[in-house]
C-alpha cells in the first residue's frame, strides 16, 4: 500500500478523480432518467455513448482536424464534435426506444424481457461497430493540449480537467432545472410518479418516454466529446466498462435520482484514482465494483435514494 504517494498528493488525485467521475456522471444520468420513469435498466445506453465517440471522430476527420489548429478553429472543431456526438447519440437512443422497447411496453412484457432485450441491443450495436470500424483502438487528433491553468496548495488543475468538471456541472444544473421547473419536466415527474394518473391528466406517456431517451442520449453525446478530448481514442467496445461504471455511479448515488447520479459519478471517480494510487496497479476497476456491492448490501437505495418522481418543483 503506497500511502505516502496517496496522502502526499491527495489534492492532485482528488482533482484527477473528479475529472474522471464527471464523465461517469453524465453517462449515469441517462441510466437514471430511464430507470426513474420506466424502472428499466437500459444497458444499451453504454453503446449510445460509444456511438457518440465515433461521431466525434467522424466529424473531426471530415473537417480535417490535425491537432495543430489555432484557437478559433479548435473551438469550431469542439463545437462541431459536440453537435455531431449529441445528434448521433440522441437519435440512437430514441431509435433504441422505438425499435426495442416500445412494442414490449405495449405488450406489458415482464421486466426480465426488457433486461434481456437491453443486453441484446447493446451487443448488436457494439458488434456492428466492431465489424464496420474494426476492433482496434482508433486514435483522435489532440485538439486540446494539456496544460496547467492554475494551482492551489500544490495541486495543479489542467485545462482538460477544468473543462470536464465544469461542463458536467453546467449540464447537470441545466437538466435539473429542466426537470424541476419546466412544463415538460413536470410531465416527466408525473409519469415517473404515477403514469396512469398522468395519462388521465392529459400527459402523453409515449412523448415523455421519447423525451427522456433523447435527453439521456444528448448527455451521452456530451460525455463522448469530453472523453475524446481527455483520452483521445475510441473503440467498438469503449462503452462496455465505462457504461458499467456509470451504472455503478447511478446506483451509488441513488438510481432514479438526478443529483445522486452526479454525486455517485464524482465519488466513484475519486475512489478509483485513490485505489489505483494505493495499489499501484489496475485495481481501480475492482474498487468500482466493490463499491457497488457495498452500497447494495448496506444502502440499496443509494446515498441520496430519492426517486425522480419525487423531485421538487
Amino acid at each position: 500500500m503506497n500511502f505516502d504517494e496517496l496522502f502526499g498528493h491527495l489534492g492532485q488525485h482528488t482533482v484527477d478523480g473528479l475529472a474522471k467521475g464527471s464523465i461517469y456522471a453524465l453517462v449515469a444520468l441517462g441510466y437514471t432518467l430511464v430507470y426513474g420513469v420506466l424502472k428499466l435498466i437500459n444497458f444499451a445506453h453504454s453503446e449510445v455513448f460509444m456511438i457518440g465517440t465515433f461521431a466525434v471522430l467522424g466529424v473531426w476527420n471530415l473537417m480535417g482536424a490535425t491537432g495543430n489548429e489555432g484557437v478559433g478553429m479548435t473551438l469550431l472543431l469542439l463545437a462541431a464534435g459536440l453537435l455531431g456526438a449529441a445528434l448521433a447519440s440522441g437519435v440512437t437512443a430514441v431509435a433504441v426506444e422505438r425499435v426495442a422497447y416500445r412494442r414490449l411496453r405495449r405488450m406489458n412484457a415482464p421486466p426480465l424481457i426488457f433486461l434481456i432485450t437491453a443486453i441484446g441491443v447493446s451487443l448488436v450495436l457494439s458488434e456492428t461497430f466492431g465489424i464496420w470500424q474494426g476492433r482496434l483502438v482508433l486514435g483522435m487528433p489532440t485538439l486540446v493540449r494539456q496544460k496547467v491553468v492554475f494551482s492551489f496548495f500544490g495541486t495543479d488543475v489542467t485545462n482538460t480537467q477544468l473543462i470536464t468538471v465544469v461542463a458536467a456541472l453546467v449540464m447537470m444544473v441545466a437538466l435539473d432545472q429542466f426537470i424541476n421547473r419546466t412544463r415538460y419536466g413536470r410531465g416527466v415527474r408525473a409519469v415517473a410518479q404515477n403514469p396512469d394518473a398522468a395519462a388521465l391528466m392529459g400527459v402523453n406517456k409515449d412523448r415523455v418516454i421519447m423525451l427522456i431517451f433523447l435527453l439521456g442520449g444528448l448527455l451521452a453525446g456530451a460525455a463522448a466529446l469530453l472523453y475524446s478530448v481527455r483520452y483521445g481514442n475510441t473503440r467498438f467496445n469503449v462503452g462496455f466498462l465505462l457504461g458499467l461504471k456509470a451504472f455503478t455511479a447511478a446506483v451509488l448515488g441513488g438510481i432514479g435520482n438526478l443529483r445522486g447520479a452526479l454525486v455517485g459519478g464524482l465519488l466513484l471517480g475519486v475512489v478509483e484514482v485513490y485505489a489505483a494510487t494505493l495499489t499501484q496497479s489496475n485495481w481501480e476497476d475492482v474498487a468500482a465494483f466493490v463499491v457497488l456491492v457495498v452500497v447494495l448490501l448496506f444502502r440499496p437505495t443509494g446515498l441520496l435514494g430519492e426517486s425522480l418522481g419525487r423531485a421538487r418543483a
